[in-house]
């Protein structure tokens, strides 16, 4: 993919910002499970990083999609998963319906401030009764006057409890699931919301909440879109999300190679640094080259997915490789780290914890496995 001196400036702006506004604070971040959203994604407003692919209209940079992998490969080389997760949420999984579909009325009001970092933004699809079968989901909309009427609850929020707005997945009929779904922009302060906080073995500096809806008002001009195309309008939204995950981990994949390769060439064992040994540097040599593939298999996803083709199968190879490629990376290299990277305050260990949850959200790796398989024609008749 063919990269300009914008990518390149957009590159080195975000890079800075992870240098000087998080990595000095994710020690204090991840031990207080959140981290200063507000502050940080006002800031990131100000440099404009946050509406990057939106229109000027609403205070957007109007580029591409290629930009939004730049920025999402730079941001992921932060020294922690958590925060680049909650911005990507924000910037890249959140915001894509609306900005697509939602009126103007309701992107002045909801995209145009979140784009500023004066609003966060959330997305609510998966519930305590399932997450990656997304048909599934129970919470409901029913029309009452102007207004939708909500009740239900969403598990696994990123920023959840932060969050001023939520994109929120609910069935608003009783029609087939993958028709009777919408999108509704639901403000986090109205009555009948409330909030629970989740403690996650990893992610820990990003806030994670369970949201309950207890007959929760919001007025029907907060659907996005037409009201049945909340199913498709999601899946349009996964392909972002999963593009945007699987370049936020490339750098941070090549970061952990590179530190591992640090520490075992000046760690002595048996009167040699362990990188000394074959099996050692053979494997960071077999990791560096998978991390490439995946580097090259996510740019091909992104260059096409900008020209306008579907890429729903590429996305999912590549949101598939990622999460499985992150686990193996962490594990192999906390295994060169010996005791040092069983402790708890280190790089390698925090992405051991961080890089498990890469193979489940935003669909788990079985689940893009049965769409590559689908798509490949080769799944058993009536299987799904």
């Amino acid at each position: 993919m063919p990269f300009t001196d914008q990518h390149r400036a957009l590159d080195e702006t975000v890079t800075r910002f992870v240098r000087q506004e998080i990595d000095p604070h994710v020690e204090a971040w991840e031990r207080a499970e959140q981290f200063p959203s507000r502050e940080i994604f006002k800031k990131l407003g100000d440099l404009g990083l946050l509406g990057i692919k939106y229109p000027e209209a609403y205070g957007g940079l109007g580029l591409d999609f290629s930009y939004s992998m730049v920025m999402a490969e730079a941001i992921g080389a932060a020294r922690c998963g958590g925060v680049p997760m909650a911005i990507g949420v924000h910037t890249d999984m959140c915001t894509p319906a609306l900005a697509r579909f939602g009126s103007d009325e309701l992107r002045r009001e909801f995209l145009a401030p979140s784009i500023a970092g004066d609003l966060i933004g959330c997305i609510g699809v998966s519930e305590p009764g399932g997450g990656s079968d997304v048909a599934a989901v129970r919470t409901s909309a029913r029309k009452d006057g102007d207004d939708y009427v909500i009740d239900g609850s969403k598990m696994w929020i990123t920023n959840g409890m932060q969050a001023d707005w939520c994109c929120l997945l609910v069935n608003t009929s009783d029609g087939p699931v993958h028709k009777n779904k919408s999108l509704i922009v639901v403000p986090l302060n109205a009555k009948g919301v409330t909030r629970q906080k989740i403690h996650k073995i990893g992610m820990h500096s990003s806030d994670t909440a369970q949201l309950f809806f207890d007959g929760v008002r919001v007025p029907r001009r907060h659907l996005i879109g037409q009201e049945g195309m909340g199913f498709m309008f999601q899946m349009l939204q996964f392909q972002e999300e999963r593009l945007w995950g699987a370049a936020s981990s490339l750098r941070g994949l090549d970061q952990l190679i590179d530190k591992t390769i640090a520490y075992t060439r000046e760690r002595k064992a048996f009167g040699r640094s362990i990188l000394d040994n074959q099996v050692v540097h053979f494997r960071l040599a077999e990791l560096r080259t998978e991390v490439a593939a995946l580097r090259a298999l996510t740019y091909q996803a992104v260059e096409q997915y900008v020209s306008g083709k579907d890429v729903t199968k590429l996305a999912s190879m590549a949101k598939l490789k990622c999460g499985r490629l992150s686990r193996e990376v962490a594990d192999s290299c906390l295994q060169y780290w010996g005791g040092m990277g069983y402790t708890i305050d280190n790089d390698v260990s925090r992405a051991y914890r961080d890089s498990r949850l890469v193979s489940i959200g935003a669909g788990a790796d079985e689940v893009m496995l049965g769409i590559i398989a689908k798509l490949e024609g080769t799944l058993p008749k009536g299987a799904h």
